[in-house]
Protein backbone atom coordinates (compact mmCIF):
# COMPACT_ATOMS: atom_id res chain seq x y z
CA UNK A 1 0.00 0.00 0.00
CA UNK A 2 1.31 3.72 -0.92
CA UNK A 3 0.17 5.13 2.22
CA UNK A 4 3.12 2.77 4.06
CA UNK A 5 5.66 4.20 1.73
CA UNK A 6 8.10 6.98 2.78
CA UNK A 7 7.76 9.84 0.69
CA UNK A 8 10.24 10.37 -2.55
CA UNK A 9 13.21 12.63 -0.83
CA UNK A 10 16.78 13.66 -1.61
CA UNK A 11 17.70 11.20 0.94
CA UNK A 12 14.95 8.55 -0.74
CA UNK A 13 17.06 8.41 -3.67
CA UNK A 14 19.54 6.07 -3.11
CA UNK A 15 16.58 3.44 -2.51
CA UNK A 16 15.07 3.58 -5.65
CA UNK A 17 14.72 0.45 -7.60
CA UNK A 18 18.10 -0.03 -10.22
CA UNK A 19 15.88 0.37 -13.34
CA UNK A 20 14.96 3.71 -12.35
CA UNK A 21 16.66 6.95 -13.57
CA UNK A 22 17.67 8.98 -11.29
CA UNK A 23 19.59 12.77 -11.08
CA UNK A 24 23.09 12.53 -12.89
CA UNK A 25 24.40 15.92 -11.08
CA UNK A 26 25.02 16.60 -7.31
CA UNK A 27 21.70 18.85 -6.79
CA UNK A 28 23.40 20.81 -3.83
CA UNK A 29 25.50 22.60 -7.02
CA UNK A 30 22.13 23.60 -8.72
CA UNK A 31 21.72 27.21 -9.45
CA UNK A 32 18.41 28.96 -10.74
CA UNK A 33 18.87 29.96 -14.41
CA UNK A 34 15.62 30.04 -15.66
CA UNK A 35 12.07 30.87 -14.29
CA UNK A 36 9.21 29.18 -15.49
CA UNK A 37 5.49 30.14 -15.54
CA UNK A 38 2.88 28.03 -15.48
CA UNK A 39 4.47 24.92 -13.35
CA UNK A 40 1.68 22.52 -15.02
CA UNK A 41 1.93 18.43 -16.14
CA UNK A 42 3.30 19.70 -19.06
CA UNK A 43 5.96 21.57 -18.97
CA UNK A 44 7.67 18.87 -16.08
CA UNK A 45 7.21 15.95 -18.46
CA UNK A 46 8.91 18.18 -21.42
CA UNK A 47 11.15 21.32 -20.81
CA UNK A 48 11.91 20.18 -17.48
CA UNK A 49 13.25 16.53 -18.62
CA UNK A 50 15.34 18.10 -21.95
CA UNK A 51 16.64 20.81 -19.04
CA UNK A 52 17.33 17.91 -16.77
CA UNK A 53 19.58 15.89 -19.29
CA UNK A 54 22.09 18.70 -19.39
CA UNK A 55 22.78 19.64 -15.96
CA UNK A 56 25.27 17.16 -15.61
CA UNK A 57 27.40 19.44 -17.92
CA UNK A 58 26.24 22.33 -16.68
CA UNK A 59 23.88 22.82 -12.93
CA UNK A 60 23.60 26.50 -13.44
CA UNK A 61 20.64 25.91 -15.39
CA UNK A 62 18.27 24.81 -12.30
CA UNK A 63 14.46 26.30 -12.68
CA UNK A 64 11.98 28.16 -10.22
CA UNK A 65 8.76 27.24 -11.25
CA UNK A 66 5.66 29.58 -10.74
CA UNK A 67 2.11 28.84 -10.33
CA UNK A 68 -0.03 31.87 -11.43
CA UNK A 69 -3.39 30.13 -9.93
CA UNK A 70 -3.09 27.12 -7.57
CA UNK A 71 -0.92 25.99 -4.88
CA UNK A 72 -1.34 22.14 -5.30
CA UNK A 73 2.05 21.62 -7.40
CA UNK A 74 3.72 23.58 -5.04
CA UNK A 75 1.88 22.19 -1.87
CA UNK A 76 2.81 18.61 -3.16
CA UNK A 77 6.14 18.93 -4.37
CA UNK A 78 8.15 21.02 -1.68
CA UNK A 79 7.68 18.24 1.02
CA UNK A 80 9.71 15.80 -1.99
CA UNK A 81 12.72 18.04 -1.97
CA UNK A 82 10.75 19.89 -5.25
CA UNK A 83 11.68 15.83 -7.10
CA UNK A 84 9.04 14.05 -8.82
CA UNK A 85 9.47 11.11 -11.47
CA UNK A 86 8.27 10.89 -15.02
CA UNK A 87 6.40 7.56 -16.48
CA UNK A 88 6.96 7.06 -20.07
CA UNK A 89 4.14 4.57 -21.08
CA UNK A 90 3.15 2.80 -24.23
CA UNK A 91 1.93 -0.71 -25.17
CA UNK A 92 5.19 -1.84 -24.56
CA UNK A 93 5.39 -0.93 -20.92
CA UNK A 94 6.38 1.66 -18.34
CA UNK A 95 10.02 3.47 -17.69
CA UNK A 96 10.36 5.87 -14.95
CA UNK A 97 13.20 8.80 -14.14
CA UNK A 98 12.85 10.71 -11.76
CA UNK A 99 13.59 14.80 -12.06
CA UNK A 100 15.82 17.22 -9.82
CA UNK A 101 16.01 20.06 -11.79
CA UNK A 102 13.51 22.08 -9.86
CA UNK A 103 15.11 24.37 -6.81
CA UNK A 104 11.97 26.24 -6.43
CA UNK A 105 8.16 26.70 -6.63
CA UNK A 106 6.27 29.91 -5.67
CA UNK A 107 2.77 30.62 -5.77
CA UNK A 108 1.83 34.13 -7.37
CA UNK A 109 -1.53 34.72 -5.99
CA UNK A 110 0.28 34.26 -2.34
CA UNK A 111 2.87 36.32 -2.49
CA UNK A 112 3.31 38.12 -6.22
CA UNK A 113 6.46 40.02 -4.84
CA UNK A 114 8.77 36.89 -4.25
CA UNK A 115 7.91 35.91 -8.08
CA UNK A 116 8.97 39.24 -8.93
CA UNK A 117 12.56 39.22 -6.91
CA UNK A 118 12.93 35.91 -8.36
CA UNK A 119 12.35 36.84 -11.65
CA UNK A 120 15.15 40.28 -10.92
CA UNK A 121 17.93 37.78 -9.70
CA UNK A 122 20.83 38.18 -11.95
CA UNK A 123 21.44 34.40 -12.42
CA UNK A 124 18.13 35.13 -14.11
CA UNK A 125 18.81 34.64 -18.02
CA UNK A 126 15.69 33.28 -19.44
CA UNK A 127 11.99 32.76 -18.55
CA UNK A 128 9.51 30.56 -19.85
CA UNK A 129 5.74 30.04 -20.26
CA UNK A 130 3.49 27.42 -20.33
CA UNK A 131 -0.08 29.19 -19.28
CA UNK A 132 -2.07 27.68 -21.46
CA UNK A 133 -3.48 29.73 -24.47
CA UNK A 134 -5.76 31.90 -22.31
CA UNK A 135 -2.85 32.59 -20.14
CA UNK A 136 -1.89 35.36 -22.33
CA UNK A 137 -4.80 37.36 -21.86
CA UNK A 138 -5.21 37.54 -25.82
CA UNK A 139 -8.70 37.83 -28.10
CA UNK A 140 -7.44 34.53 -30.13
CA UNK A 141 -8.62 35.98 -33.31
CA UNK A 142 -7.00 39.22 -33.86
CA UNK A 143 -4.07 37.65 -31.56
CA UNK A 144 -3.69 40.75 -29.31
CA UNK A 145 -4.29 41.72 -25.82
CA UNK A 146 -7.31 41.76 -24.47
CA UNK A 147 -7.82 44.61 -22.81
CA UNK A 148 -10.83 44.15 -21.01
CA UNK A 149 -9.27 40.98 -19.69
CA UNK A 150 -10.13 41.05 -15.47
CA UNK A 151 -6.18 40.54 -14.54
CA UNK A 152 -4.93 42.85 -17.21
CA UNK A 153 -7.41 45.40 -16.15
CA UNK A 154 -6.12 44.45 -12.44
CA UNK A 155 -2.53 45.02 -13.68
CA UNK A 156 -2.82 48.32 -15.47
CA UNK A 157 -4.16 49.71 -12.07
CA UNK A 158 -1.76 47.18 -9.88
CA UNK A 159 1.70 47.05 -12.06
CA UNK A 160 3.29 46.50 -8.97
CA UNK A 161 1.34 43.22 -7.91
CA UNK A 162 0.43 41.83 -10.93
CA UNK A 163 -1.97 38.87 -11.29
CA UNK A 164 -1.34 37.71 -14.94
CA UNK A 165 1.58 36.30 -17.04
CA UNK A 166 1.82 39.21 -19.26
CA UNK A 167 1.68 41.80 -16.41
CA UNK A 168 4.70 39.58 -14.13
CA UNK A 169 6.99 40.16 -17.02
CA UNK A 170 6.49 43.51 -17.67
CA UNK A 171 7.24 44.56 -14.52
CA UNK A 172 10.01 42.27 -13.95
CA UNK A 173 11.60 44.04 -17.10
CA UNK A 174 10.65 47.32 -15.60
CA UNK A 175 12.66 46.42 -12.48
CA UNK A 176 15.95 44.94 -13.89
CA UNK A 177 16.13 47.69 -16.73
CA UNK A 178 15.43 50.30 -13.09
CA UNK A 179 18.58 48.27 -11.83
CA UNK A 180 21.03 48.09 -14.70
CA UNK A 181 20.40 44.06 -15.15
CA UNK A 182 20.43 42.30 -18.36
CA UNK A 183 16.81 41.60 -19.57
CA UNK A 184 15.92 37.72 -19.78
CA UNK A 185 15.28 36.32 -22.95
CA UNK A 186 11.55 35.32 -22.55
CA UNK A 187 10.45 31.66 -24.05
CA UNK A 188 6.98 31.23 -24.90
CA UNK A 189 6.20 26.94 -24.85
CA UNK A 190 2.42 27.11 -25.41
CA UNK A 191 0.42 26.32 -28.69
CA UNK A 192 0.05 29.56 -30.27
CA UNK A 193 0.25 30.94 -33.15
CA UNK A 194 4.33 32.30 -34.05
CA UNK A 195 3.83 32.12 -30.05
CA UNK A 196 7.36 34.12 -29.89
CA UNK A 197 6.07 37.09 -32.11
CA UNK A 198 2.16 36.92 -30.63
CA UNK A 199 3.89 37.10 -26.45
CA UNK A 200 6.14 39.80 -27.75
CA UNK A 201 3.00 41.80 -29.27
CA UNK A 202 1.01 41.20 -25.77
CA UNK A 203 3.89 41.79 -23.74
CA UNK A 204 4.80 45.61 -25.90
CA UNK A 205 0.94 46.28 -25.52
CA UNK A 206 0.70 46.12 -21.99
CA UNK A 207 3.89 48.29 -21.11
CA UNK A 208 3.10 50.71 -23.87
CA UNK A 209 -0.26 51.11 -21.40
CA UNK A 210 1.87 51.52 -18.86
CA UNK A 211 4.93 53.27 -19.90
CA UNK A 212 5.63 54.33 -23.59
CA UNK A 213 9.62 54.42 -22.68
CA UNK A 214 8.82 51.01 -21.13
CA UNK A 215 7.62 49.69 -24.88
CA UNK A 216 10.24 50.96 -26.62
CA UNK A 217 13.04 49.27 -24.57
CA UNK A 218 11.43 46.03 -24.66
CA UNK A 219 10.95 46.23 -28.78
CA UNK A 220 14.60 46.75 -28.71
CA UNK A 221 16.18 44.99 -26.58
CA UNK A 222 14.42 42.05 -25.43
CA UNK A 223 14.21 38.47 -27.50
CA UNK A 224 11.08 36.74 -27.82
CA UNK A 225 12.24 33.41 -29.60
CA UNK A 226 9.65 31.32 -30.72
CA UNK A 227 9.25 27.42 -30.37
CA UNK A 228 7.32 24.27 -30.97
CA UNK A 229 6.60 21.67 -28.27
CA UNK A 230 4.99 18.61 -28.97
CA UNK A 231 4.67 15.90 -26.47
CA UNK A 232 1.36 14.42 -24.93
CA UNK A 233 1.10 14.75 -21.26
CA UNK A 234 -2.55 13.90 -19.97
CA UNK A 235 -3.49 14.69 -16.84
CA UNK A 236 -2.62 12.31 -13.69
CA UNK A 237 -5.01 10.21 -11.73
CA UNK A 238 -5.06 8.75 -8.64
CA UNK A 239 -4.74 5.21 -10.07
CA UNK A 240 -1.55 6.88 -11.73
CA UNK A 241 0.15 8.52 -8.18
CA UNK A 242 -1.14 4.46 -6.97
CA UNK A 243 0.93 2.60 -9.64
CA UNK A 244 3.80 5.06 -9.53
CA UNK A 245 4.50 5.20 -5.86
CA UNK A 246 4.37 1.48 -5.80
CA UNK A 247 6.83 0.76 -8.63
CA UNK A 248 9.20 3.41 -7.02
CA UNK A 249 8.82 1.93 -3.55
CA UNK A 250 8.53 5.57 -2.20
CA UNK A 251 5.79 7.49 -2.35
CA UNK A 252 5.38 10.53 -5.35
CA UNK A 253 2.24 12.46 -4.75
CA UNK A 254 2.86 14.10 -8.49
CA UNK A 255 4.32 12.10 -10.83
CA UNK A 256 3.40 12.99 -14.48
CA UNK A 257 2.85 10.41 -17.50
CA UNK A 258 3.69 10.98 -20.76
CA UNK A 259 4.45 9.04 -23.82
CA UNK A 260 7.73 8.36 -25.61
CA UNK A 261 7.50 10.94 -28.29
CA UNK A 262 8.60 14.34 -27.72
CA UNK A 263 10.20 16.81 -29.81
CA UNK A 264 11.16 21.24 -28.91
CA UNK A 265 12.23 22.95 -32.18
CA UNK A 266 13.61 26.36 -30.84
CA UNK A 267 14.31 29.61 -32.42
CA UNK A 268 17.70 30.26 -31.35
CA UNK A 269 17.94 33.71 -30.53
CA UNK A 270 19.25 34.11 -26.48
CA UNK A 271 21.26 37.05 -26.00
CA UNK A 272 21.63 36.34 -22.43
CA UNK A 273 22.82 32.80 -23.17
CA UNK A 274 21.24 29.35 -22.80
CA UNK A 275 21.36 25.64 -22.15
CA UNK A 276 22.74 23.33 -24.31
CA UNK A 277 19.24 21.43 -25.06
CA UNK A 278 20.47 20.18 -28.05
CA UNK A 279 22.65 17.86 -26.21
CA UNK A 280 18.65 16.61 -24.88
CA UNK A 281 17.17 16.33 -28.64
CA UNK A 282 15.78 20.02 -29.21
CA UNK A 283 16.55 21.54 -32.35
CA UNK A 284 17.41 25.11 -32.90
CA UNK A 285 16.72 26.66 -36.11
CA UNK A 286 16.35 30.12 -37.27
CA UNK A 287 12.82 29.66 -38.10
CA UNK A 288 10.46 28.00 -36.14
CA UNK A 289 6.99 29.39 -37.85
CA UNK A 290 6.90 26.57 -40.57
CA UNK A 291 7.14 23.49 -37.59
CA UNK A 292 4.86 25.55 -35.72
CA UNK A 293 2.26 25.28 -38.42
CA UNK A 294 2.05 21.94 -38.79
CA UNK A 295 2.29 21.02 -35.24
CA UNK A 296 -0.62 23.58 -34.74
CA UNK A 297 -2.86 22.06 -37.39
CA UNK A 298 -1.95 18.68 -37.59
CA UNK A 299 -1.57 17.17 -34.37
CA UNK A 300 -3.47 20.04 -32.42
CA UNK A 301 -6.25 20.37 -34.77
CA UNK A 302 -6.87 16.74 -34.75
CA UNK A 303 -6.67 16.38 -31.71
CA UNK A 304 -9.43 19.04 -30.35
CA UNK A 305 -11.65 17.76 -33.90
CA UNK A 306 -11.05 13.67 -32.00
CA UNK A 307 -11.98 15.17 -28.00
CA UNK A 308 -14.78 16.76 -29.21
CA UNK A 309 -16.65 13.84 -31.82
CA UNK A 310 -15.22 11.51 -29.05
CA UNK A 311 -16.86 13.10 -26.52
CA UNK A 312 -19.94 13.49 -28.20
CA UNK A 313 -19.82 10.10 -29.01
CA UNK A 314 -18.92 8.92 -25.30
CA UNK A 315 -15.66 7.85 -25.45
CA UNK A 316 -13.97 8.64 -22.00
CA UNK A 317 -10.10 9.07 -24.27
CA UNK A 318 -8.64 10.24 -27.44
CA UNK A 319 -7.06 6.04 -27.58
CA UNK A 320 -10.99 4.96 -27.59
CA UNK A 321 -12.31 7.22 -29.98
CA UNK A 322 -9.61 6.00 -32.42
CA UNK A 323 -10.11 2.43 -31.62
CA UNK A 324 -14.10 3.23 -32.55
CA UNK A 325 -15.23 2.32 -36.43
CA UNK A 326 -13.73 5.05 -38.66
CA UNK A 327 -12.43 7.70 -36.66
CA UNK A 328 -9.33 6.61 -37.52
CA UNK A 329 -10.30 6.72 -41.57
CA UNK A 330 -11.75 10.02 -40.71
CA UNK A 331 -8.97 11.98 -39.20
CA UNK A 332 -6.30 10.70 -41.49
CA UNK A 333 -8.52 11.84 -44.27
CA UNK A 334 -8.66 15.04 -42.62
CA UNK A 335 -4.63 15.24 -42.20
CA UNK A 336 -4.58 14.47 -45.82
CA UNK A 337 -6.78 15.92 -47.64
CA UNK A 338 -7.77 19.04 -45.95
CA UNK A 339 -4.47 20.18 -43.54
CA UNK A 340 -1.60 19.02 -45.31
CA UNK A 341 -2.00 21.65 -48.68
CA UNK A 342 -2.30 24.12 -45.92
CA UNK A 343 1.54 23.78 -44.37
CA UNK A 344 4.81 25.20 -46.48
CA UNK A 345 7.20 23.03 -47.73
CA UNK A 346 9.24 21.30 -44.71
CA UNK A 347 12.45 20.45 -46.63
CA UNK A 348 14.39 17.06 -45.38
CA UNK A 349 11.47 16.25 -43.19
CA UNK A 350 9.24 13.27 -43.55
CA UNK A 351 5.81 14.95 -43.69
CA UNK A 352 4.02 11.25 -44.59
CA UNK A 353 6.22 9.68 -41.31
CA UNK A 354 5.57 12.11 -38.92
CA UNK A 355 1.28 11.56 -39.80
CA UNK A 356 1.99 8.71 -39.27
CA UNK A 357 3.93 8.70 -35.87
CA UNK A 358 0.63 10.92 -34.79
CA UNK A 359 -2.05 7.85 -35.99
CA UNK A 360 0.20 5.84 -33.55
CA UNK A 361 0.22 8.24 -30.21
CA UNK A 362 -3.50 8.86 -30.72
CA UNK A 363 -3.70 5.14 -31.00
CA UNK A 364 -1.65 4.57 -27.50
CA UNK A 365 -3.47 2.78 -25.33
CA UNK A 366 -1.30 3.37 -21.99
CA UNK A 367 -1.67 6.97 -22.31
CA UNK A 368 -5.71 7.67 -21.54
CA UNK A 369 -5.67 10.88 -22.60
CA UNK A 370 -9.26 12.09 -21.78
CA UNK A 371 -11.27 13.74 -24.41
CA UNK A 372 -13.05 16.10 -22.07
CA UNK A 373 -9.76 17.24 -21.10
CA UNK A 374 -8.16 18.06 -24.39
CA UNK A 375 -11.92 19.66 -24.95
CA UNK A 376 -10.95 22.74 -22.35
CA UNK A 377 -10.28 26.03 -23.50
CA UNK A 378 -12.24 25.11 -27.03
CA UNK A 379 -12.80 29.37 -27.55
CA UNK A 380 -8.92 29.98 -26.90
CA UNK A 381 -7.88 26.78 -29.35
CA UNK A 382 -10.11 27.02 -32.09
CA UNK A 383 -9.19 29.60 -34.09
CA UNK A 384 -5.39 28.54 -34.07
CA UNK A 385 -5.99 24.76 -34.57
CA UNK A 386 -9.03 24.54 -36.73
CA UNK A 387 -10.36 28.30 -38.31
CA UNK A 388 -6.89 29.15 -39.56
CA UNK A 389 -6.48 26.00 -41.52
CA UNK A 390 -10.78 26.58 -42.86
CA UNK A 391 -9.19 30.14 -44.07
CA UNK A 392 -6.69 29.11 -46.12
CA UNK A 393 -8.76 26.35 -47.82
CA UNK A 394 -11.05 29.28 -48.05
CA UNK A 395 -9.03 31.11 -50.28
CA UNK A 396 -7.81 27.75 -52.57
CA UNK A 397 -11.46 27.36 -53.23
CA UNK A 398 -11.04 24.00 -51.47
CA UNK A 399 -12.88 21.91 -49.19
CA UNK A 400 -13.16 21.84 -45.78
CA UNK A 401 -16.04 19.90 -44.71
CA UNK A 402 -13.97 17.39 -42.33
CA UNK A 403 -12.80 20.37 -40.33
CA UNK A 404 -16.35 22.13 -40.07
CA UNK A 405 -17.41 18.64 -38.68
CA UNK A 406 -14.70 19.79 -35.76
CA UNK A 407 -15.76 23.17 -35.44
CA UNK A 408 -19.76 22.31 -35.11
CA UNK A 409 -18.78 19.04 -32.97
CA UNK A 410 -17.41 22.08 -30.48
CA UNK A 411 -20.38 24.17 -31.43
CA UNK A 412 -22.70 20.99 -30.06
CA UNK A 413 -20.34 20.68 -27.24
CA UNK A 414 -20.85 24.34 -25.61
CA UNK A 415 -24.11 23.85 -25.51
CA UNK A 416 -23.41 21.95 -21.96
CA UNK A 417 -25.79 19.08 -22.99
CA UNK A 418 -24.45 15.97 -24.34
CA UNK A 419 -26.23 13.19 -26.95
CA UNK A 420 -28.05 11.79 -23.99
CA UNK A 421 -29.50 15.61 -22.54
CA UNK A 422 -26.81 15.23 -19.74
CA UNK A 423 -24.83 18.47 -18.48
CA UNK A 424 -20.97 18.66 -19.71
CA UNK A 425 -18.34 20.05 -17.86
CA UNK A 426 -17.68 23.19 -19.89
CA UNK A 427 -14.41 24.65 -18.82
CA UNK A 428 -13.75 27.72 -20.66
CA UNK A 429 -12.66 31.34 -20.11
CA UNK A 430 -16.11 32.21 -21.91
CA UNK A 431 -18.14 29.51 -20.01
CA UNK A 432 -21.18 31.50 -18.88
CA UNK A 433 -21.53 33.47 -21.91
CA UNK A 434 -21.44 30.80 -23.99
CA UNK A 435 -23.83 28.85 -22.04
CA UNK A 436 -26.48 31.74 -21.96
CA UNK A 437 -26.07 32.51 -25.10
CA UNK A 438 -27.06 28.75 -26.54
CA UNK A 439 -29.30 28.27 -23.76
CA UNK A 440 -32.80 26.98 -24.95
CA UNK A 441 -32.06 26.76 -28.66
CA UNK A 442 -32.82 23.75 -30.83
CA UNK A 443 -31.93 23.92 -33.81
CA UNK A 444 -28.54 24.18 -36.46
CA UNK A 445 -28.81 27.89 -37.54
CA UNK A 446 -29.87 29.46 -34.21
CA UNK A 447 -27.09 27.66 -32.51
CA UNK A 448 -24.34 28.76 -35.62
CA UNK A 449 -25.88 32.37 -35.33
CA UNK A 450 -25.37 32.73 -31.63
CA UNK A 451 -21.92 31.48 -31.63
CA UNK A 452 -20.13 33.07 -34.86
CA UNK A 453 -21.26 36.55 -33.07
CA UNK A 454 -18.57 35.81 -30.66
CA UNK A 455 -15.81 38.09 -32.46
CA UNK A 456 -13.09 36.85 -29.92
CA UNK A 457 -13.23 33.15 -31.49
CA UNK A 458 -14.69 34.12 -35.12
CA UNK A 459 -12.48 36.44 -37.43
CA UNK A 460 -15.01 39.00 -39.79
CA UNK A 461 -13.50 36.89 -42.52
CA UNK A 462 -15.13 33.85 -41.48
CA UNK A 463 -18.17 35.36 -40.02
CA UNK A 464 -19.01 37.08 -43.48
CA UNK A 465 -18.11 34.32 -45.88
CA UNK A 466 -21.81 32.40 -46.63
CA UNK A 467 -19.55 29.33 -47.76
CA UNK A 468 -17.98 28.48 -44.26
CA UNK A 469 -21.14 29.53 -43.05
CA UNK A 470 -23.15 27.13 -45.56
CA UNK A 471 -20.84 24.12 -44.89
CA UNK A 472 -20.98 24.17 -40.86
CA UNK A 473 -24.54 24.67 -40.83
CA UNK A 474 -24.48 21.23 -42.69
CA UNK A 475 -22.32 19.57 -40.40
CA UNK A 476 -23.82 21.24 -37.19
CA UNK A 477 -27.27 20.00 -39.02
CA UNK A 478 -26.04 16.28 -39.30
CA UNK A 479 -24.35 16.06 -36.06
CA UNK A 480 -27.98 17.12 -34.46
CA UNK A 481 -29.89 14.85 -36.28
CA UNK A 482 -27.63 11.69 -36.07
CA UNK A 483 -25.36 12.11 -33.55
CA UNK A 484 -21.48 12.01 -34.31
CA UNK A 485 -21.06 8.14 -34.19
CA UNK A 486 -23.10 7.52 -36.92
CA UNK A 487 -21.96 10.99 -38.41
CA UNK A 488 -18.40 9.79 -38.71
CA UNK A 489 -19.46 6.50 -40.05
CA UNK A 490 -21.67 7.53 -42.51
CA UNK A 491 -18.99 10.79 -43.75
CA UNK A 492 -18.27 11.37 -47.04
CA UNK A 493 -16.04 14.07 -48.51
CA UNK A 494 -17.97 16.84 -50.59
CA UNK A 495 -16.13 18.88 -52.28
CA UNK A 496 -17.77 22.01 -52.46
CA UNK A 497 -16.61 24.42 -54.87
CA UNK A 498 -15.62 27.78 -54.41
Amino acid sequence: MTGTLNSLSDKALTDLPATVGKPAYNRADLKTGIIHLGIGAFHRAHQAVYTENILQDDPSWGITGVSLRSPDTRNALAPQDYLYSVAVRDGAGEKLHVIGCLTDILVAPENPEAVLQAMCQPDIRIVTLTVTEKGYCYAPASRTLDESNSDIIHDLKHPHAPRSAPGFLVEAIRRRHASGLQPFTVLSCDNLPANGETLKRITLRLAELTNPELGRFIAEHVAFPSSMIDRIVPATTDQDRASVSRALNVKDQWPVCTEPFSQWVIEDHFPSGRPSWEKSGASFVRDVAAFELMKLRLLNGSHSTLAYLGFLAGHKTVSATMAAADFKTFIRAMMDEEITPTLPALPDFDLSTYKDQLIERFCNPALHHRTAQIAMDGSQKLPQRLLNTIQNRLLAGQSFDRLALGVAAWMRFVTGKDENGQAIDIRDPLRDQLLQATAGLTTAQDILNVLLAFDSIFASELTQNARFKAVTLQQLETLLTNGATKTVQDFKSVNTKA
